[in-house]
């Protein structure tokens, strides 16, 4: 006696001598070979096709058979769904076993004895499935808990019926497809992934490459402007210091001798010896700017320099409301340094500090151990709580000339800069959390003493 499949021909069992003929096929992996991929909106319209096909093989009358393709077809779409909503362990492990339950209920309704439907195709869905989810040894175990889903029909039929030699071979030959199909998507997606993350990691190193060769590029283009500026000022000031001497001594042999003869000549004399006292001064600053620096480098300790220039900030406004707060790592390496120009690095950006919280703030210095290029140093951070620097003046103000105050001559950040450069160091403004301008230097680190 030869039992029949409603939906084919196939003989995987008889009672005691029949044999077993079940018709081979292919398991559809292409259709999943990019799972992961959030573009591929199109491929569940493809499945959405395949399991219509299926639907519209006979038997059409069905309505088991019917439910669950439709079952498998809306769980197929609401799956990437799941798999953002819940915690991804058990998503995955939710996805896969919900997929074996719906293969193993369609193969149920598909044939009088299930392990012999021609829709066992269908469990190559959750076997693919967990090659792209998983790894290697979780592919394997998904990849046998779906034979062993499938094999179960075997109990069943075995109570009817005898299974043949042949029938035994064909049944190994599925499962061990089943385990071929899983481990060839589960290579093909880990290495997919493999050259996805050297592409973003070759990404990230380009985007990272792009950045220093922008700021090498900006550093090249201020430091010609230094230098065309600097030949300009030095030329400048030395020629405008004479006259200004000048001007300066006759001013004060007219305040001399008008002082007691016309006091308002007098006073009017003593405005042009305070105005070119102030230009002297400006004079200076472009003479620093362009004067050409040789720092005398020395390794030593960096909070004592710091601590200089807070106590002269400190005496520079008994009266100010300005909290200062020391945030200083212990056991800081000693930096090579020139501890006079290094004071006039800290003295200008404290100075400007205290002048961008004339109501009072927080001052706070945080000097801790950094690294550079693989250059150990020193990494002092200068923040206050004032209106802050707006983020798009931020690649002006090292400019020479460039100044948001209404008395400055835009000088003071340009010789910091170029001082902090001279010691193969690096400064930078930096964005803060609140309100507020937090100025970043870098000092490479010396020879310990």
């Amino acid at each position: 006696m030869t039992v029949q499949s409603s939906t084919n021909t196939s003989e995987s069992f008889r009672p005691l001598t029949a044999s077993l003929s079940l018709d081979g096929g292919e398991g559809n992996t292409r259709l999943l070979a990019e799972y992961n991929h959030p573009k591929l909106a199109w491929l569940d319209l493809l499945w959405l096709l395949l399991l219509g096909g299926l639907a519209i093989i006979p038997p059409t009358d069905e309505i088991h058979k019917q439910l669950i393709l439709a079952g498998i077809g809306v769980f197929q779409l609401l799956e990437r769904y799941i798999l953002k909503r819940i915690r991804p362990a058990r998503a995955r492990a939710y996805v896969v076993l919900i997929k074996i339950l719906l293969a193993t209920l369609l193969i149920g309704h598909t044939e009088e004895i299930p392990i012999n439907s021609s829709y066992y195709l269908i469990y190559y869905l959750p076997v693919v499935t967990a090659a792209t989810l998983y790894g290697t040894l979780g592919t394997v175990l998904w990849t046998t808990l779906t034979s062993v889903a499938y094999c179960s029909y075997l109990i069943p039929a075995l109570q009817l019926y005898e299974l043949t030699s042949a029938g035994l071979s064909e049944l190994v030959i599925r499962n061990l497809f089943f385990f071929l199909a899983a481990v060839l998507v589960n290579r093909f997606i880990t290495e997919v992934r493999r050259q996805t993350s050297r592409y973003q990691a070759l990404a990230q190193t380009l985007t990272e490459t792009n950045r220093k060769l922008a700021e090498a590029q900006e550093e090249a283009r201020r430091s010609e402007r230094l230098a065309a500026l600097g030949q300009l000022s030095a030329g400048l000031a030395h020629e405008i210091r004479n006259p200004l001497g000048v001007i300066k001594g006759s001013a004060e042999m007219l305040s001399r001798r008008l002082q007691s003869a016309d006091l308002v000549a007098a006073e009017l004399a003593g405005y042009i010896s305070s105005e070119v006292n102030r230009l002297n001064g400006l004079v200076s600053r472009f003479l620093d700017f362009a004067r050409p620096l040789k720092p005398e480098l020395q390794t030593q300790e960096l909070i004592p320099i710091l601590e200089r220039v807070l106590q002269a900030g400190e005496l520079r406004w008994p009266q100010s409301k300005v909290v200062v707060q020391r945030e200083y790592v212990p056991a800081l390496p000693q930096v090579l340094v020139d501890a006079g120009l290094c004071e006039q690095v800290f003295a200008n950006l404290i100075t400007n500090a205290y002048e961008a919280m004339p109501d009072g703030g927080t001052l706070t210095l945080t000097v801790a151990p950094g690294l550079s290029d693989g250059r150990p140093g020193v990494t002092i951070e200068i923040e206050d709580s004032g209106p802050g620097i707006s983020p798009e003046l931020h690649g002006q103000i090292f400019n020479p000339f460039f100044t948001t105050k209404k008395t400055g001559v835009g000088l003071g950040l340009s010789i910091v800069s170029k001082i902090v450069d001279d010691h193969r160091g690096w400064i930078r403004v930096m964005n803060t959390t609140g309100k507020g301008a937090c100025f970043q230097v870098f000092l490479p680190a010396g020879e310990a003493r």
